[in-house]
């Protein structure tokens, strides 16, 4: 048997081998677990969806930028650009989209640190695709989000330069998810983060680099860790903080029946994260598994646009009011949310629930305020 050298090494006996093989098979295993659970759950119920009662358009000529979709290729479903561009195609005015990464076309080889790229590479060639014409007016992938290990701290510059290079001026950021909570009915971000991940010195650093070379980076977790997100933007002024799906609120296991305890926390921590003046925050992804509406999911039939609206309404309005409308930007989350109502019908959602809004506001919330923070042209 080996020792480890040192003042304590006859105390400090290596473990077999074989052991350490068996430790590091299982987090393997546990990574893989957790990957497949979430394809899984994101799958959604097509034959339930097309039970959804077909809406007229609401102001159907509004342009949109959608920041935030995904597109992938799993085992069990698929959603790529023919299938964004049935849903972006079914009524409304989408003029472009923003790609949020997903884990999906990962290089097979190269350097671990390096196999993101691939993602990059990917939804380049998709938005050069879309580019084309051919394809229709809406420019999918304008914008790309794709992931690094934050932790690896200053040196995520040599791995976002690449990144930047491989988008061809449309790369525009990170998501390095951090989504944790203790209880075993929680999923975890399929990172698989640790505890206070947003606290450690190096995660922070590498954020800190997105800000120095112009990029954003988007902040996914849960609401009980929106202290966090204030915490951390705090730390790293130059780095816009994309806020994903309004922060987070949960309504499964302990979060369960408790949607205006769930509430007042989220919107007191909300209070506190605007003011950061380097945050903006994405209105949407409430249609989750997760959240407090799960009852939608549950339903024979998909809830209307004007039912969506009722339910959403006090967190999307306190977004609003807290954040004010160019801090704001209306999300698909698809296809993560097209667990709960299509396409169509979510944009009506959103457009009912500021129906009262200025032109000004209705621009800032539905195009401009996606389209200075991803620098569109």
């Amino acid at each position: 048997m080996a020792f480890i050298l040192g003042k304590s090494a006859a105390c400090c006996p290596l473990p077999p081998l074989s052991f350490c093989r068996s430790i590091v098979r299982k987090a393997q295993e546990t990574m893989k677990a957790t990957v497949q659970q979430q394809m899984r759950a994101h799958v959604p119920n097509e034959v339930w969806l097309a039970k959804q009662s077909r809406e007229d358009i609401l102001e159907p000529d509004l342009p949109i930028v959608d920041p935030h979709h995904h597109l992938w290729q799993h085992t069990n479903h698929r959603y790529l650009l023919d299938e964004l561009l049935a849903d972006t195609g079914s009524g409304h005015n989408i003029t472009d989209t923003i790609y949020i990464e997903c884990r999906s076309m990962y290089r097979t080889d190269g350097p671990a640190v390096m196999k993101s790229i691939g993602e990059t590479e990917f939804a380049n060639g998709v938005a050069a695709m879309s580019a084309s014409g051919i394809y229709g007016s809406t420019r999918a992938c304008a914008g790309i989000v794709s992931y690094i290990d934050m932790t690896l701290g200053a040196r995520t510059r040599a791995v976002l330069e690449a990144h930047v290079t491989t988008g061809n001026g449309r790369f525009r950021g990170i998501r390095h998810a951090g989504g944790w909570d203790p209880s075993c009915n929680v999923r975890n971000s399929y990172t698989n983060p640790p505890q206070g991940l947003y606290g450690q010195a190096n995660y922070r650093e590498g954020v800190a680099q997105l800000g120095a070379l112009g990029l954003t980076y988007e902040a996914w977790q849960y609401h009980p860790q929106l202290k966090e997100v204030t915490a951390l933007a705090s730390t790293v002024p130059r780095t816009t903080v994309i806020l994903n799906h309004c922060g987070g609120p949960l309504g499964i296991g302990p979060y369960a029946g408790k949607t205006d305890v769930v509430f007042a926390t989220w919107k007191a921590d909300l209070q506190e994260l605007a003011q950061c003046p380097n945050v903006v925050v994405k209105l949407g992804g409430l249609g989750m598994d997760i959240g407090p509406f799960v009852a939608h999911i549950q339903r024979p039939a998909p809830p209307s646009s004007a039912e969506i609206a009722a339910a959403w309404k006090p967190w999307i309005e306190t977004c609003i009011e807290i954040f004010g409308p160019d801090r704001c930007m209306f999300e698909s989350n698809f296809p993560v949310d097209k667990l709960s109502t299509g396409y169509a019908v979510l944009w009506n959602a959103f457009k009912r629930l500021v129906a009262g809004a200025s032109a000004t506001e209705k621009t800032a919330l539905f195009s401009g305020t996606a389209k200075r923070v991803y620098k569109l042209a």
